[in-house]
């Protein structure tokens, strides 16, 4: 985290002062059995659990994200649909792919706005494609290794695992686990394996084929009883139909609390989930924003949500799913202020153990600010830079930590016991002078 440049192994030998010592040792932390990422997370697991309240579910986000490489021999990393690619054209890039879980940390009581730490980091590669003259046990065994090593098998494999471990810490009863996914997730392999008492709300399709209940006295001339029940309106339909009223639903985001407009059903079927496991459909109807001041009224697409709970209350599952977005905030601040993927390593083991020890120092970061400031903000930041516009005091971004992780670290080192007359400006004289750079404004303001 206070590496200047790249982010690999050499970067952090340097930023250490090491730069003129043999490096072996480091390499050797990650590609020997020396250090295990999993126990890492289960201190974090075990940190967040004692800071929430002891009667609080556990909301945890489940996401997949790619670190693009560019070498052709780094174990696991493949041809991959570019997700930032435009939408007239899939374009192809080689990356690495990993699944993460988050648990949401609410700053407050009923609606608030909330933080998502990451608790668990998965690296999960596809099967390796034999040679197209390969003989046909190859080509077995690949498609076997190609079930096996799906995105959604991978992640729901190690759903148990977590949820075990979120039991194991918990000092009070079992905790209830709800599950908030996309709609990558939101498919048969994860509902098959979802652990018992684990409720899921995930993301659907506009035109998913929904079924009532089936009727129990509804007679039958022959045949098995029906599990399904008569066909019901798809999400799309749902939202159309004017004879359902819409509800006025209160959650906070972006850090306002704001109202929604939602639709909801309750008791239908999916073929996806199984007839086992009864559904409730959740519309959220689009928001409606402005580009620019001035112009006119925009609006979003709407959401369909389901949620593997009747009894769960209509504003909690909007409000989790609404924190759901963080971690895609903490992917972006993973990769660009972190350098996730950035590390040069080929060996398997550093190519799992390097992301995974750096996502689990930025939830230590997390974890360091949350304990400092519950409410959310940080008090006595480092302070701003001049032309940069009023920082909202419900959040403190990740570059502030970092900014302030810097000050803590060098400020001694660099002679600065206080930041009063932090940057002294050159004497003005009549000719002109070279530029006089500050070394304390360019380290510890550094965003590299």
């Amino acid at each position: 985290m206070l590496c200047l440049g790249r982010h690999t192994i050499t970067g952090l030998l340097a930023t250490c002062g090491q730069q003129f010592h043999d490096w072996s040792a480091a390499y050797r932390l990650f590609s020997q059995p020396r250090l295990d990422p999993a126990e890492l997370f289960a201190l974090l697991r075990c940190q967040l659990l004692s800071d929430l309240p002891p009667a609080a579910p556990l909301w945890v986000a489940m996401d997949d994200s790619l670190l693009p490489k560019s070498g052709p021999h780094i174990p696991g990393v493949a041809w991959r649909r570019d997700p930032l690619g435009p939408r007239f054209q899939a374009n192809l890039i080689r990356a690495q792919r990993v699944v993460q879980w988050s648990i949401a940390v609410p700053t407050a009581q009923g609606p608030a706005a909330a933080r998502l730490v990451p608790i668990d980091f998965l690296h999960a590669p596809t099967a390796v494609k034999p040679h197209p003259k390969a003989p046909p046990e190859q080509w077995a065994a690949f498609r076997q290794q190609q079930r096996q090593h799906g995105l959604s098998r991978q992640a729901a494999l190690r759903l148990p695992q977590l949820q075990a471990s979120l039991h194991a810490h918990s000092e009070q009863a079992l905790r209830p686990l709800c599950l908030l996914v996309d709609g990558r997730f939101t498919n048969q392999e994860v509902f098959r394996r979802l652990p018992p008492g684990t409720v899921l709300i995930g993301r659907i399709r506009q035109d998913a084929k929904l079924f009532f209940l089936p009727s129990p006295g509804a007679p039958r001339a022959r045949g098995r009883p029906a599990r399904y029940g008569s066909l019901a309106p798809t999400p799309e339909q749902l939202r159309q139909d004017e004879s359902i009223p819409w509800q006025s639903v209160r959650a906070v985001a972006a850090g306002a609390e704001r109202q929604f407009r939602v639709k909801s059903v309750a008791g239908l079927l999916w073929r996806t989930a199984g007839a086992h496991r009864p559904l409730r459909l959740v519309v959220i109807a689009p928001l409606r924003y402005r580009p620019r001041r001035g112009s006119r009224l925009l609006y979003r697409r709407p959401a369909f949500l389901i949620c593997t709970d009747d009894s769960l209350p209509l504003p909690q599952i909007v409000q989790s799913y609404v924190w759901r977005w963080e971690i895609e905030v903490n992917f972006r601040d993973e990769k660009s202020l972190l350098g996730v993927g950035q590390a040069q390593v080929r060996n398997p083991r550093s190519v799992e153990s390097v992301p995974a020890l750096v996502v689990a120092a930025y939830a230590m970061l997390l974890l360091a600010a949350l304990r400092a400031a519950p409410a959310g903000a940080l008090p006595n930041l480092l302070p701003p830079p001049k032309w940069s516009s009023p920082a909202n005091g419900n959040r403190t971004s990740t570059q502030q930590l970092l900014h302030q992780l810097r000050a803590e670290v060098w400020a001694r080192g660099l002679g600065l016991d206080h930041f009063s007359g932090f940057s002294s400006a050159p004497t003005p004289t009549q000719k002109g002078e070279k530029f006089l750079s500050s070394l304390p404004s360019a380290v510890l303001y550094c965003n590299a």
